[in-house]
């Protein structure tokens, strides 16, 4: 056994472990002395955990009803050189992104109810809450420069996967109660997959597949465990090296804004609505009008309607502004149909074909098609007007 005394660091003050020599694992190409931390010595018994907390954040359940958090109190919690780039990322969290964190947080309380109920049906560590923080700032519209999008970051394929519409004139992965839904679902099956909630987030960020070659290719022999994941750590991507100190820095800062330099922003009003049923593809100006509210506020409502209308040939459910529901119904009945859309009217020229047309907008084949079920494209006439999924004056 070596004994090892760690310095403090912004986890806490001195801290012993007691730690093995190291292992060798199977399948790389070197040998690594980073060590595989054993379970934590959990007792459950009046909802207590025996091992010392390394950080103030650790020493409070974040959850009202005293549930372990099984990811904070993963025993790679104690280990040095985790500890040091969780202080890396406070030290992030604290001053490179002091002009937008508040922001973020501000937007977290607006779903914070929202998500914490989610968690807590699928019986979810709550510290999860913070992943759409981290993610994307809480924000639904968010789009990453891997076209990853909403407050939890799908992929198309995987949106899919989980129920999620991706298509043309709706992408549900800007729709917080379905994305939430659909990100505790996907949690949840990594979970059961790797045994391990830092291998989970791993799995959540750089994928499953990437994941499980990982861990076949340098460490077929060992169980799955938050320490594997940080033993393997110089072969995971360096995005997904990060991604669990990151995590962990943002819960650290956010759970102690003043002791971090913050002050706590203003709470945002809690997401609230009432739904109605829209018989008819109708652009967000007119829906506002009908809802006697305002345009940006219907767009609050429903980000999944990225292209300003909701979809032609289905009946959609909208969210309108808490109480209005009567009132819209109303009003939008009054409404005669062919004032209902306010988008572009393309008149087919000569010699101009489909691919033609998108190019001219900006938009693609497919979305131009789905505006136009009935056209068939090897049939354009000259003259023939055609609808593009493109609002006027925005």
């Amino acid at each position: 056994m070596d004994l090892l005394v760690s310095r403090g660091s912004r986890f806490g003050g001195l801290v012993l472990l007691l730690v093995g020599s190291g292992c060798s694992l199977v399948g790389s190409r070197e040998t690594t002395n980073a060590v595989l931390f054993p379970e934590p010595d959990v007792e459950l018994r009046p909802k207590t955990v025996r091992f010392e907390p390394l950080h103030g954040v650790f020493m409070t359940p974040p959850t009202s009803t005293g549930r372990v958090d099984e990811l904070l109190a993963s025993p790679v919690m104690r280990d040095p050189e985790f500890r040091e780039a969780v202080d890396d990322w406070i030290q992030y969290w604290e001053n490179a992104a002091r002009p937008w964190f508040p922001e973020f947080l501000h937007r977290m309380s607006i779903f914070e109810e929202m998500v914490d109920s989610v968690l807590a049906a699928r019986d979810l560590p709550e510290s999860l809450r913070y992943l759409p923080l981290i993610e994307s700032g809480y924000n639904p519209r968010a789009r990453s420069y891997a076209s990853a999008v909403g407050m939890w970051q799908f992929m198309p394929g995987t949106a899919r996967e989980h129920g999620m519409t991706v298509a043309a004139f709706v992408d549900e992965r800007r729709n917080p109660f379905k994305s939430t839904d659909a990100a505790a679902d996907y949690l949840s099956s990594l979970y059961r997959r790797f045994e391990s909630w830092f291998l989970a987030l791993a799995a959540y960020n750089g994928g499953p597949n990437r994941a499980q070659r990982i861990l076949r290719q340098n460490a077929r022999l060992e169980h799955p465990s938050d320490s594997l994941f940080w033993a393997l750590r110089r072969h995971w991507p360096r995005e997904t090296r990060e991604f669990v100190p990151k995590l962990v820095g943002a819960i650290i800062v956010a759970q102690d804004l003043e002791g971090h330099g913050y002050e706590p922003p203003e709470p945002g009003l809690p997401f609230r609505y009432t739904a109605v049923n829209v018989p008819e593809a109708t652009t967000l100006d007119v829906l506002a009008q009908a809802a006697e509210s305002e345009e940006d506020e219907i767009r609050w409502l429903n980000p999944e309607l990225f292209r300003g209308f909701t979809p032609p040939g289905e009946i959609y459910e909208l969210r309108v502004p808490e109480g209005q529901g009567e009132i819209f119904a109303l009003n939008y009945a009054a409404i005669p149909e062919g004032e209902r859309m306010t988008v572009v009217e393309h008149s087919v020229g000569q010699g101009e074909t489909l691919s033609h047309i998108s190019v001219k907008y900006g938009i693609s084949v497919r979305d131009l098609q789905a505006a136009n079920p009935g056209v068939r494209p090897r049939y354009l006439r000259v003259g023939m007007r055609l609808t593009v999924p493109i609002l006027l004056n925005r």
